[in-house]
């Protein structure tokens, strides 16, 4: 009787065995390993489970350590590190602050833009928040910000961390989904800057209409000004205006230079397009800030000039690493590894980089891809025993007579996935949640819209969970950016270095107050991919169908036709190549083999 009742409510029951585990504070990567490994001896035990069930695991685990595409994640996190670390962050404050800056509402979207700019280098939510935090916050109480305006914007900007690329989050979800880190990135650029330009149409809708809000900064804290007292804005503009024009020329003839340069015959996709025109015209300004700082021809103000040169490297940067993913050229890896050098260049051209700079960027990648691999490892044998009991078709079981069909499948993923971000890490929401899914997404998403590829359901899916993490960062009381900027905002009274005023600390009431805008525009972005597929999916090349069972009987004759008839035939013989999707997980063979023995 006990035997049956745990066979009928075995999945379950293990669910609740990792929640207890999880309560208890154990670390969340061990608390999955030793619920697969207990419920699979349990399950052996029962006569659930073969006895030779865990002899697949170690496959399994190797299968992890010859994933190259987790390797992207140490690359980027590294380069995020060394941009941070070397003054990028106060750099570039400082300077697009006063671009904006005498405008209401300026200093705000400043932030909002550099939090973008920031999200695109270092990809790590606390990295960019507590950035913010420490350097823009005293401006904005300095001159008389909205409390609730100056915080919101400071932890909604640092969560776009999630979803711009090259975002560390769509890395860890495109490797769970078994999609390309490439398609999920082009499928994300989109959303991620229309939520953007979400944050920045709200800050100027405060300026219009609630103007004492978001003063401008006054004339004594603009502090690039020309001999004869002008701003310099006018030779900004023209030379924005000037290098829109290249960009302009560049997408106009990108077809054709990548018809010549990559023998292409197919359109250019979009992203591509705008990430490559960006470039060159990124390119040419700083060429022309280099010419101008040489000849002292003095044609750039020195507002100009400062932009460019504080601005223009990591936007370079980042958009070679995006634009060779996007062209083929390199694997997100490769891109990473390249965006990891260009930081070590910018570094060391700002006379920044230092034993004790590359110690702590190299401690904390190590960390941090450390961490990354002990949770997968944990999730493996979670999931490894999850699997063999069928786990997965109770899952879809759970979703498939759920009303609304698909759309409702989306409702309650997306309310389930933005509880558990309030609580647990996107790593782990990732390695614990996503595999359980996604299998019944696959299923049930491309029927949604008609002509939908199950790739591009997938990519669609992914960004979803990406811009969901999102608004589950910002939700009081529980949300983490709430608490990277509560560590870091002031919590006594104290005595401003420039004015000698007396500034009130910030309360926490406040900064959950500030948040709560950014997560009804988030929410709307989020409604937005679901009601329109087509943002993400857009820019999404469809790839060659190829079918998989011709091409592995293929194989198998060209195998024989090589090979002696007298010869034995060995099963090294079969395995299929390196670079092959399955020889990311040699054990799945294996398992379905101890599967249909066990049934």
């Amino acid at each position: 009787m006990e035997a049956t009742f745990l066979a009928q409510n075995f999945v379950p029951i293990m669910f609740a065995g990792l929640l207890v585990l999880l309560l208890t504070g154990f670390p969340v990567a061990f608390a999955l390993a030793a619920c697969g490994l207990g419920f699979g001896f349990i399950g052996m035990e029962a006569g659930l489970f073969p006895p030779s069930l865990f002899q697949a695991l170690p496959l399994r685990i190797f299968g992890i350590m010859q994933n190259d595409t987790l390797l992207a994640i140490p690359f980027f996190t590294f380069m995020g590190i060394i941009l941070q670390k070397s003054g990028m962050a106060e750099d570039l404050l400082e300077t697009v602050g006063q671009v904006f800056g005498p405008v209401r509402g300026g200093v705000a979207i400043a932030v909002i833009l550099v939090g973008a700019l920031l999200a695109a280098t270092t990809g790590v939510v606390a990295a960019a928040v507590i950035s913010m935090g420490l350097i823009s916050l005293p401006i904005m109480l300095r001159y008389g910000y909205s409390r609730v305006i100056a915080t919101g914007a400071i932890t909604a900007s640092g969560t776009l961390a999630q979803a711009i690329p090259p975002s560390l989050v769509l890395i860890v979800l495109a490797d769970q989904l078994g999609r390309s880190v490439g398609d999920m990135y082009a499928g994300a650029l989109l959303p991620g800057l229309l939520l953007v330009g979400l944050y920045v149409l709200f800050i100027v809708g405060v300026a219009i209409f609630k103007p004492a809000m978001v003063p401008a900064l006054p004339p004594e804290a603009r502090i690039y000004r020309e001999p004869n007292g002008q701003s310099g804005h006018v030779s900004l503009m023209v030379l924005l205006l000037l290098c829109t024009a290249v960009g302009y020329a560049w997408a106009s003839s990108h077809d054709a230079i990548m018809a010549a340069w990559l023998d292409r015959t197919q359109e250019s996709p979009g992203d591509e397009m705008v990430i490559m025109s960006m470039t060159v015209a990124s390119l040419v300004a700083l060429a022309l800030a280099i010419v101008n700082r040489i000849t002292g021809l003095g044609l750039l103000s020195r507002l100009a000039e400062q932009v460019t040169f504080v601005l223009m490297p990591p936007l370079i940067l980042i958009f070679l690493v995006l634009g060779t993913i996007f062209l083929g050229v390199a694997t997100p890896t490769e891109g990473g590894a390249m965006g990891a050098l260009g930081a070590l260049i910018l570094a060391v051209s700002r006379k920044r980089l230092d034993k004790k700079l590359m110690n702590q960027a190299l401690e904390n990648t190590a960390k941090l891809a450390s961490f990354v691999l002990f949770i997968l490892i944990g999730s493996t044998v979670f999931s490894f025993t999850f699997n063999a009991a069928d786990g997965h078709f109770w899952v879809e079981n759970l979703f498939k007579d759920m009303p609304g069909g698909a759309i409702g499948f989306l409702i309650v993923v997306n309310i389930l996935i933005f509880i558990l971000g309030c609580f647990i890490d996107f790593f782990e929401i990732a390695f614990i949640v996503i595999p359980i899914l996604a299998p019944v997404a696959e299923k049930i998403l491309p029927g949604l819209v008609p002509g939908m590829t199950a790739d591009q359901a997938m990519i669609w899916f992914g960004v979803i969970v990406a811009m969901n993490l999102q608004t589950s960062f910002l939700t009081p009381p529980f949300g983490f950016a709430l608490f990277y900027l509560r560590s870091v905002a002031p919590k006594n009274d104290y005595k401003d270095r420039i004015t000698g005023q007396t500034i009130a600390s910030v309360k926490t009431a406040e900064i959950y107050k500030g948040s709560i805008a950014f997560i009804v525009l988030q929410l709307i972005m989020v409604a937005a991919i679901i009601a329109f597929p087509n943002l993400v999916t857009g820019g999404i090349k469809e790839g060659t169908k190829i079918d998989a069972d011709a091409a592995f009987e293929q194989m198998l004759e060209r195998e024989g036709d090589a090979k002696d008839e007298d010869q034995p035939v060995s099963m090294d013989d079969f395995k299929p190549a390196a670079d092959a999707p399955s020889a990311q997980d040699p054990a799945k063979a294996l398992e379905a083999e101890m599967k249909a023995g066990k049934k």
